[in-house]
Formats: C-alpha cells, structure tokens, sequence
C-alpha cells in the first residue's frame, strides 16, 4: 500500500478504506515488517497469493502497520520542527492580553488563519499589496441598479467585494497587529463545493477571486459607460491576450485568445525559460518555418498584449491514475527576480525564431562534448568507473613502486590453524618469546626457530599503529627492469598530459557554449519589457494538506517580506530561494506574480491632489470605510482598556494582600519594641534615625517571614508563590531593587492608615519611596517583574480550573483551560524553574484528557448512530486532532506514545465491516488524524478567568492539587514499569 502511495498516508488510508480497491500484484516475495513492543514479526506474502487474500491480510496488520509508518515518519519531525521554528513565528493563538495584539507603528497587518484558510491569506496579501488593486478594491461602489442584477450577483459577487472592501481597509488602518477575514472567506466557501474543513485548492480559489472581481467591476463599468464600450480595470490589470499560430492537419492557422494565470508545467524542467519556451510550443512545428504543406501538427503561442501584473501557475501537482488522486512534484525550478518577456512577444518573432535555432544548434554540439568529456571522467567497461587521468595516474604509481620478489601470501605460515595466526597477530610484540639466534653455530635450533621468525611480522591492525617497514604500501611489480620503467613512465607521463589537456579543452567549450546560450538574449533590444518579481506564493506540504504562505517586495524598504498568516516579517531573497525553489525540502513556489517594471502606478502610493503629500493610513479610506475601521478601533481601545483596569484591579488585590501582611508585621513591630535594631538588615534599605526603629523591625520581620517561606521545602498543594509575590522574587532570584521597592510598596499603602501604631511606618514607608532616584530602580524592569508574577496567577488559575473539570470528567470543557496552561507556562519555564509550575504534571492531565476523548468520540463512532457519529468526529475535529501538533511539536516520549494510541484506535477500524456512509466518513478523517506535520492550527479564543483574592486562590488550589499529583505520582509509577 505504502509503495502505491509513495509513502503518503492519506493515499494509503484512501485506498485501502475502497470497497473496490485493488492490491497490485507482486513480482516478488513481500516481507511486510510491523513493529510491535518486545516483538519482531515478518509476513511473507507470496505472488500466488490473490488479491483478495492479500486485501484481508493487511487489514488485519493494519494497526501494526501504521504503528511501523507513524515511527518512519516521526524521524522527519525535527525537520519539520526546525521548519516550523523558522517559518511559523506567529504565536499560536489569540493572546488574551490585547496589547500582545497590538499593531506596532506601521507594521504590515496580518490575517488570522481561521481554519485552513492560509491559502486566502497568502493570495490575498500578495493582492493587497498592490497598491492599484488595493485603491481599485477601496474605492468600489456597487451599482445603483441592484435590484436589476442576477441572483448571484445580487446576493454573492456584491456581499462579497463589500466583505473585501472592509478587510483591505482594516488592513490599512486597524490598531490591530492582525485581522479576521472570516466574513470574506464564509461567502468563498459557500462557491466551492467541498467541506469547510478541506484545504481549499489555491489555483481554483485565485481563478474564482478574479471571476468574481471582473464581474463586480463589470457591472460597474456598464453602469458608469452607457453607449460606449466599458473598460473592466480588473481586465486590465490582470488580463492579456496571445496569438496562437499553428498548423492543423495541414493547415495553417492564427487564433487571437485571452489569458489570466499563465499555466506552466514544472516536471522535467530547471528554470522558469525553459518552462515557457516548453508553453510556447506544441507539438512539432518545422512545418510553421517551411512553405510547404505538411501533414504535421502543432502551434506557437507570441504574446500579443501582456498585463501589468502576469501571473504564472506553477503545475506542481500530477494525477496518479493507479490511486485517482493528484501528487505533488517536488522538483527544483529557479526563476529570476527580473524576467525579460521580450523573447515571447509577437513583434519579436522573427529574431526569436532565429535565436531559438541557434540554441538548438548549440545544444546539439553540447551534448556531443558532454558525451565525449563522460568518456574520460568515467573510464572504463566495468560496473565502476573512473576517471581516465587518475587511471593512467594509478597505473604510474604502481610502475614506481619498488619492486617485490615475493608473493604477498608467502609469508603466512599456512600451515598453522586460521586461530593460531590471528591470535599470534593480535598478540603484542612484546609478549612473544625472545627468539635465539639462528647462526651456524646453533645447529638443530635453527630449523624450530624459523617457523616463528615466519610468523612474527604479520601485520596486527589492533596493536601496531603502521605497518612493518618490510612490507610494501601498495601492490608493486614483481620483476620490472629500469629500461622498462623509463619507457613506460614516459609513455604514461604523456598520455596523461594529453588526456588532461583535452579534458580541459572539452571543459572549456563546454563552458562557453552555456555562456553563449544564456548570453543569447542579454542584448538590450531583448530586454525592453521588464517584469520585476512582486510576490511569490509558497505551499509546504503533500497534494491533499499542507501549509502556504507568501513573499511579497517592499519597493519602499527595498526588501522581501514574510507574510505567513498573523506574522508578518522581514525576510530576504536567500530564505525565498530556499522555500520557493523546490528541491530541498517539502515546500515550493506554486504561483509567481510578476509585474512590468516600467507602469510604477502599479505600486505607487496615491497622493492628495491638494497639498500634494502622500496618502497614508485612514487618509486612503473613502468615508464609509473611515467610519468601518474607526468603530473597529474603538472596539479594540474598548478592549485594551477593560484588559488594564482589570490587571489594575488585581494589582490592587495584590496590593492589598500585601497591605495585610504588612500590618500585621507593623504593629508586631510597634507593639514589640520602641528601640531601633542593631541587627543588620536582610536588604539594603539605609539605616535611620531611632524615632522609626519600628519600620525596620517591621521589614525585618517581613523580610525574614517571607524569606522562610521561599526555602521551605512544601507540598505542590501549598504554594507559597501564591500567598506573597516577594516569595515568587525570591525564588526567581529577582535583583534586590526590584525587592526593595515591593516591600517599600507595600508599607507604603494607605490601607495601614486605620491603625495609629501603622501609620507611622506607612509614612517613613512613603518617605523612603520619595528618596528612590529614578536611576537607581529601572522602572521597566520592575514592572516586568510584576507583570510576570500576574501571568503567574493567570496560569495557576487557567491549570486549576482545568484539572478541576477533569477531576469532575468534564473533559470537553477542561481540554482547553489545560492546554492553555500549559502551553502559558511553558513560556514561564523559559524564564527559570520556578517561574511556573510542574510541566510534567500539566503535560500528563493535556495529554490524559486527550486520551478520554479520543476514547468517547471512538465509542460513539461504533455505535453507528449519525448524530453520536457526528458529534464524535466533531470532537476529535474540534478538540483533538487540533492538538496533536502540540504534542508532536514538544517531543515527549510519553506525548508520541499517546499519539500512537489514538491513532492506532481510529485504524484499528480499517480492517472492520461497516456501513458505506461510516466508511466515507473514516476515509475523509483519517488523513487528518495521520498528518504528522507540526503546523499549529488556530484555536477558540481563551476562556474568560474568574477574579481571585488571595485567600481564594490559596484555598481552591490546596483543593485542587491534593487531589490531581496522587494521579500523577502513580501514572509515573506506571511508566517506569512499563519501561
């Protein structure tokens, strides 16, 4: 299956849930390996065997099977994390503070992904951008005679440019640093006849964005142009027309035909001129250059009229007859940042043609080279070849070497076991007995002392560091006389001299023929019509899922920009190369959009026809869209500022949590003694004169209560972190200033007023905050601090709330209040270890309820009624499947193991009869469960958090955590077991 499917698992899922489908026959004897824990299986299946015996016997493999695939593809994950870090910078939901949301000066705005909708965000900001369309788009009104239009028109094409009409103009001035385009694509997914879930196909999306714009338009310019022949500006802008010239049968023929999106076939080609000069020409076309009739057929096409912005769809996607579904080509194809069109156009026909010739000409003498220079780079009649210089190299070097007079074998004592030599040469020289000499005088010894004089100089590759100095480096002649030597060195010093020189000689002509061919059109009159690169549109991913994005020129900041959905981001010709031109990884350019580089209008910014300055921001918006994005904003400072005066009410909560505890320690102060200290300080806080002693008894004993807190070694459901935010300080090790200031702080508030003995210290407190220069505290830093500490509480309370509507089995509701805790206190941990709270403990309840709804959304599919069957796909759409790339993404053992166990239930039913409609819909869901890329889909926004005293919080957590870490302790209990 995974052959026939080139290793895509949606293509497997698809043909293997076919009531029909057949298993191809196999030449060969199958092994099928499935990977199993303690366990190694292989199946032999052999080619007598039927299909349809074949058909069930994967089946029931199938959920080992796919158990084995997911792991091969997991190894591509890093990858696929590494792409994901350097093209999906944008945080991965809404962030509940509005000012994370914030647009940043003039920053390009960026569009939500609400659902798989990157593909409207890439086609429609590469629209945006240019400036033409963008003021064509804005200043749009729709005709005044609405009731006499067609029902589509009415109630689809005109909905939809006023929906267009409110988001460029968001888009040019929201305070928002993205935008939700979900009205516009709601009425865009209404035309295309498939599920809101699918990935919309991106050619068939941009054809029907410009159907419906020149319908729009259309209307208009017969409105406004009564009598005379209207003028369609999308037409214009978009539009062109080309002259196909040709011979059908015999006949010669010119036809005169419109174009939008240029279509180019990528396979088999390295650039984008070899694309179009292939799109050019069709079929054989000698008969066109010749006057006499002939039987063959084909045609020419010479662009007789291009558009100011051409656009050319790069067919990156084949059929696949055998599984009836497209794949994607992953080849590589460079294109120029400036194209020259010159050599497509009608009026250069002539000279084209001639130049064409030529090419072809110089081609056919290249090749000849190429095939002549292979012969001497790869000499040879074997299997292995070489090149000829360093044969006759090797051949040389072997003449020199000096001479042997014995066979390489003779000095192996072959009478002695294999063992026996091996272990004599493994031995260390040392540890063989010194021999006796071997003289006349020796008599009989000599002969029992050869042997071992034999076997001593066996070379011991794991105790000798070189060889012996008597046995040579490489092979040499046995007998070789020096006349011979001098002759054949000179004869092999020549040749290969002369196999060098031609080698350098076919090199060198084979580089100036490229040169001549990729000179053929640098002449200036070839390149009168300039088409500079505007945007590129790039899909990552497989023909039935993946992920786009755009690159998109700054003619003002003169550099490329990244827009990959809410992010938007400086990038530069090097990374667009990288991710458009195929070939490295997954991801390709599908579409280019060119525009003539001599119409500047197209990209030009209006100016005020008055005062003569640019237009820029609200100034460009026609009154009612003044009026749309006006209402918007003050929506979002709406916003922005109930967020501040809620983070200011739970400021003053803290604040007065700390007042408390700062009363009680001055009036334990005030009451205690009247008498300064000698003792010294825990901060730095100067001394004082004796009448305000009991301020700093009270910061003494503040201080060190506090200080005992953060050593105490606690429970996970007594958090002192919660009860103080100097404990968080310091634990976190926060600088001193930022410590004395919160103190100071603290005593500082005017609810210790209400008692005399308080009072005082409240005042020597304040006066001591007054003396704080503002050099000495760096504001910025310290409110940091403090906002730290509040993103603390929220995600404490975010984990909380989450493990509380686990523990009561609410897991639909408890799924995304745990993994917004955890993803927010990740983000904490980065910071320092005690920044947050347990990972491991967050990461098992995520991962847990994941499991528990994965298990119901499975019961309820097998019970085969539709409306439990609905709702639990609907779960595993809404709620799981959503987040198995953050699982994916974060890489944990036990995260993977737990994607293997959801995946493997839902493909456990593969092998199971059931009815159509249930078959259908387990084809349609698989591939999104197998998808094993780590984009992050758009979530629900956070839930709301409830507000919390201290006291509150300190109790519902101590609640909470008592009954969530016994869980925990056992399930890792388990696993270490398992393991």
């Amino acid at each position: 299956m995974l052959q026939v499917s080139n290793g895509d698992l949606a293509e497997a899922v698809a043909f293997l849930t076919e009531k029909n489908a057949k298993v191809p026959q196999q030449d060969e004897t199958t092994y099928y390996q499935t990977s199993q824990v303690a366990s190694d299986r292989y199946i032999s299946v052999g080619k007598k065997q039927s299909a349809f015996s074949l058909f069930k016997l994967v089946c029931v493999m199938l959920p080992s099977l796919f158990l084995w695939v997911f792991r091969v593809l997991e190894a591509s994950i890093a990858e696929n994390k590494a792409s994901l870090k350097r093209t999906h910078t944008e945080v991965w939901s809404d962030s509940p503070n509005p000012h994370d949301r914030k647009r940043i000066d003039n920053c390009p705005v960026g569009l939500k992904n609400v659902g798989n909708t990157c593909w409207f965000s890439a086609v429609i900001q590469s629209l945006f951008n240019l400036l033409e369309f963008q003021r064509l788009v804005l200043n749009y009104s729709p005709p005044a005679r609405v009731h006499d239009l067609p029902r589509n028109q009415k109630h689809r094409n005109l909905p939809f440019m006023q929906e267009l009409r409110n988001l460029f103009s968001l888009m040019v001035g929201s305070k928002r640093k993205y935008v939700d385009p979900s009205r516009a694509v709601e009425i865009l997914k209404d035309a295309f006849k498939s599920s809101e879930s699918q990935q919309q196909d991106v050619s068939e999306f941009t054809h029907k964005l410009l159907d419906w714009l020149e319908d729009a338009f259309q209307m208009k310019a017969e409105e406004d142009r009564e009598g005379e022949k209207p003028k369609n500006p999308m037409v214009e802008l978009f539009y062109g027309r080309f002259l196909a010239v040709g011979v059908l049968e015999g006949k010669k023929f010119e036809n005169t035909e419109m174009f939008g999106q240029y279509p180019l076939q990528v396979n088999g080609f390295k650039d984008l001129h070899e694309c179009l000069e292939a799109a050019m020409i069709e079929g054989e076309i000698e008969s066109l250059h010749s006057a006499e009739n002939s039987a063959r057929s084909g045609q020419e096409h010479w662009f007789t009229e291009l558009p100011p912005v051409l656009t050319f769809e790069l067919s990156r996607f084949e059929f696949n007859q055998a599984l009836g579904r497209p794949e994607k080509i992953h080849n590589k194809l460079e294109f120029p940042s400036m194209l020259y069109m010159d050599r497509y156009m009608d009026r250069n026909r002539e000279i084209t043609r001639i130049k064409r010739e030529e090419i072809r000409r110089l081609k056919e003498h290249l090749t000849l080279l190429q095939q002549r220079l292979e012969r001497y780079l790869s000499y040879g009649s074997g299997p292995k070849r070489f090149p000829l210089a360093d044969v006759l190299q090797y051949a040389m070097e072997f003449a020199s070497s000096k001479p042997v007079c014995t066979s390489p074998v003779e000095d192996i004592d072959t009478s002695a076991p294999p063992g026996v030599i091996l272990l004599i040469g493994t031995v260390e020289q040392d540890s063989l007995p010194p021999l006796e000499s071997s003289g006349p005088a020796s008599g009989p010894t000599t002969a029992t002392t050869a042997p071992q004089q034999q076997r001593v100089p066996i070379h011991k590759p794991f105790t000798q560091s070189r060889l012996p100095p008597d046995i040579p480096m490489h092979p040499a002649p046995r007998h070789i006389t020096e006349e011979e030597l001098r002759v054949l060195e000179g004869c092999l010093h020549r040749w290969r001299s002369e196999v060098e020189n031609d080698t350098r000689d076919l090199q060198g002509s084979i580089t100036r023929i490229q040169r001549t061919i990729e000179l053929m059109y640098s002449d200036k009159s070839m390149m009168q019509v300039p088409y500079r690169l505007h945007a590129v549109l790039v899909h990552e991913g497989q023909a039935n899922a993946g992920h786009y994005w755009a690159y998109i020129y700054d003619p003002h900041q003169r550099c490329w920009m990244k827009y990959n959905d809410i992010s938007v981001t400086k990038s530069s010709w090097e990374e667009l190369v990288r991710d458009s031109f195929g070939g490295y990884r997954n991801a390709s350019a599908y579409c280019l959009m060119y525009i003539n580089d001599k119409k500047p209008f197209l990209i030009e910014e209006e100016f005020d026809k008055e005062t003569g300055q640019i237009l820029s921001g609200m100034d460009k918006l026609p009154p009612d869209l003044k009026h749309y994005v006006k209402e918007d904003n003050e929506q979002f400072d709406k916003e922005i500022e109930e967020w501040d005066t809620l983070q200011a009410r739970k400021a003053q909560q803290e604040k007065l949590a700390l007042a408390t505890a700062a009363a009680a320690a001055a009036a334990s102060a005030a009451s205690s003694t009247s008498t300064s200290s000698s003792s010294p300080q825990p901060m730095s806080i100067e001394s004082s004169p004796p009448d305000n002693a009991a301020f700093f008894k009270a910061i003494k004993l503040e201080y060190g209560r506090l200080l005992r807190f953060a050593q105490e070694d606690t429970p996970p459901e007594n958090d002192y972190r919660l009860q103080h935010i100097i404990v968080y300080f310091i634990q976190n090790q926060a600088p001193k200033k930022i410590l004395e200031r919160t103190l100071l702080t603290q005593f500082a508030d005017r609810n210790l007023a209400f008692d005399e003995r308080c009072k005082s210290i409240m005042n020597v407190a304040r006066a001591k905050l007054d003396l704080i220069k503002p050099e000495e505290v760096n504001m910025d830093e310290y409110e940091m601090w403090h906002q730290d500490y509040r993103n603390f509480r929220e995600t404490t309370i975010f984990m909380m709330t989450g493990l509380e509507l686990f523990q009561k089995t609410n897991y639909v509701e408890a799924l995304m209040y745990l993994v917004y805790a955890y993803q927010y206190n990740k983000e904490l941990l980065l910071k320092g270890l005690y920044r947050g709270h347990d990972d491991e403990l967050l990461g098992h309840y995520r991962r847990e309820c994941l499991l528990k709804l994965n298990e119901q959304a499975a019961a309820m599919f097998e019970s085969g009624e539709e409306p439990e069957v609905t709702t639990g796909l609907g779960i595993m759409n809404e709620l799981v499947v959503p987040c198995i790339p953050l699982l994916l993404l974060h890489d944990t053992e036990r995260d993977l193991l737990a994607v293997e166990d959801m995946r493997n239930r839902w493909c456990s039913y593969l092998g199971q009869e059931m009815e159509s409609n249930l078959q259908e819909k387990l084809t349609d869901f698989l591939p999104k469960l197998l998808d094993c890329s780590t984009e992050i889909k758009s979530f629900h926004d956070p839930p709301k958090l409830p507000s919390y005293s201290t006291l509150e919080l300190c109790e519902r957590f101590s609640r909470v955590m008592s009954q969530a870490h016994p869980a925990s302790a056992l399930q890792k209990h388990e696993f270490e077991e398992f393991l």
